[in-house]
């Protein structure tokens, strides 16, 4: 039917070329974005699980970084115990040469001044190991109250670590306090504190060797987290991020069908041109 009030050739072409610049856009914005998910309309129920997978990838990047803070505190506590340990071997050296008689009265006295100090060194070494400005072996940490490490991105991910302490003089305990309170002006206290300091040297070893094992744990946390973080950012990265060769074709069709439906809508228009002929004959 030939009719003039309406043209349904060029409405059809008007729509089509309305069609090919929404997928030419489309195209275009992907491709200059490089994310398929640009908008929540893109696809809904991917935007929900690319903000979820985006979300725990910040959590995990923050855990790492937790991770490696923790691993630095762990192996400075360990680092001022490593210090601990040369004193205290020192001390024996030094109340094993007392335990002999070949030093006089005045030699005793000053074996018995670097005792002393060294045992002064042993409590300032306690007090004044800190990271970050936390105090870390003065007791602050020790059982009751250790140290809580975040190490995953959810709540509960945590470890939690027995730091101790290091105090010379008081009396014995596991957790560092060394009961170094003897002297070496005689033979007899001389050789009683080999001993002494032989179980403040056990006491100090095994604090090393628990703070040891927490840092080979923490190894092993950073690499899985480091592992979790690399896949979980591959399995988003297919969720939003754009087919380059995909879109790269899709913005080709988009162009052909645009230039198409412009030459249709003319040839559309044109047409009616043939309707005045049957008017003025």
């Amino acid at each position: 039917m030939l009719s003039i009030n309406t043209n349904s050739g060029a409405l059809l072409a008007a729509n089509a070329a309305k069609s090919a610049a929404e997928m030419m856009d489309e195209a275009m914005t992907r491709l200059s974005t490089g994310k398929r998910l640009n908008t929540a309309a893109d696809d809904p129920a991917a935007m929900q699980v690319a903000i979820r997978m985006g979300a725990e990838i910040n959590g995990l990047e923050r855990a790492l970084k937790n991770a490696n803070d923790a691993q630095a505190v762990v192996d400075t506590a360990e680092g001022a115990l490593n210090e601990v340990h040369t004193v205290l071997l020192r001390m024996r050296e030094l109340a094993v040469s007392g335990s002999s008689e070949t030093h006089s009265a005045a030699d005793r006295t000053a074996l018995n001044t670097e005792v002393t100090a060294l045992e002064t060194e042993i409590t300032r070494l306690g007090s004044a190991t800190t990271w970050g400005g936390i105090n870390l072996l003065d007791g602050t940490h020790s059982t009751g109250n250790p140290m809580i490490f975040q190490l995953g991105p959810r709540g509960g991910d945590t470890i939690t670590v027995t730091l101790g302490f290091v105090h010379a003089t008081n009396s014995v305990n596991v957790q560092g306090e060394l009961g170094l309170t003897s002297d070496v002006l005689t033979i007899t206290k001389a050789s009683n504190y080999i001993s002494v300091i032989d179980k403040a040297i056990s006491i100090i070893s095994a604090r090393r060797g628990s703070l040891g094992a927490v840092s080979n744990r923490l190894d092993s946390s950073i690499s899985n987290l480091q592992n979790m973080k690399t896949n979980l950012q591959k399995a988003k990265g297919q969720v939003e991020d754009a087919d380059f060769a995909a879109e790269t074709a899709k913005l080709a069709r988009a162009q052909i069908l645009m230039q198409a439906a412009t030459a249709m809508l003319a040839q559309a228009n044109a047409s009616k041109n043939n309707t005045l002929k049957l008017i003025t004959g």
